[in-house]
């Protein structure tokens, strides 16, 4: 694993608080600040993954010996764009035909690491610098309006005992503020999740009178509001429509597009 800093083929510029790290199949995106609690990283369309639980087994045995686990310790959820999160047990372990189904999920041992998958939505990854536990989000406008971020600290509140100033997060690339261009029903639909007085801040309207969301901002208010401090929250700020070239974007590429994942396992103690 090398830092890609002097490289001269670089992958887009993130947010000062990541960097790229090159791996055999290409680079992936890490959070340095997250990275002195958790083992994790965030990848490109170097590794090929697809969102079905039938193919790229190959790819996610190397994703997961990233972090240093085997792909058996490997633990996934069926996301459906919701805020249930899936607290993962001792002795827990990857099975392809039992995952939960959950857009979020917390592990707390070191011989375990968890994932979401992400092709414009937000993935996020949390980690607990004091108990060492971590979790992984997924984040759509769907979850963003049901208040996932925010469900997954109450869980780690609820469930482990953590403390929320404790946690530092890391937002991976998604669709940025720039492009996420969105239909008037969306101001509906977050105003019936109960966050109509966000849609000032979370909605901008373009000359041309189209509809933008800012995805970056809506999750990290929800975790602010959660209670994690501001300075422990760090957004890579790459869109993944800006940079196609890099990343899968949904938008861009349609229905078939591939997955990139966001994974993160807990410190040994």
């Amino acid at each position: 694993m090398t830092s890609l800093a002097d490289d001269g083929d670089q992958p887009p510029r993130p947010d000062p608080g990541f960097r790229w790290v090159a791996r055999s199949w290409g680079p992936t995106l890490e959070c340095p600040a997250l990275g002195a609690v958790a083992r994790h990283c965030f990848t490109t369309r170097g590794l090929e993954l697809r969102r079905d639980h039938s193919d790229g087994v190959g790819a996610w045995s190397r994703l997961a010996a990233a972090v240093g686990v085997g792909s058996e310790c490997l633990i996934r959820t069926v996301q459906v764009h919701g805020r249930d999160v899936h607290v993962v047990t001792a002795g827990t372990r990857f099975n392809r035909l039992v995952w939960p189904v959950a857009d979020a999920i917390i592990a707390t041992e070191a011989s375990d690491a968890v994932a979401v998958v992400a092709a414009d939505c937000v993935p996020i990854l949390l980690a607990d610098r004091r108990l060492g536990a971590v979790a992984a989000v997924h984040a759509g406008w769907r979850g963003t309006a049901a208040g996932v971020a925010g469900a997954t600290v109450g869980a780690m509140v609820a469930t482990l005992g953590t403390r929320p100033a404790d946690l530092v997060v890391a937002f991976g690339p998604s669709i940025g503020p720039c492009c996420y261009d969105v239909g008037e029903e969306l101001i509906e639909a977050f105003a019936h999740a109960g966050v109509a007085r966000e849609v000032d801040r979370w909605f901008s309207r373009l000359a041309d009178g189209r509809l933008r969301l800012d995805l970056w901002a809506a999750n990290r208010d929800q975790l602010i509001r959660a209670g994690v401090v501001a300075h422990d929250l760090h957004v890579s700020r790459l869109c993944t429509a800006c940079h196609a070239e890099s990343f899968h974007s949904y938008r861009v590429h349609g229905v078939s597009v591939g997955r990139m994942a966001a994974i993160v396992r807990p410190a040994p103690a």
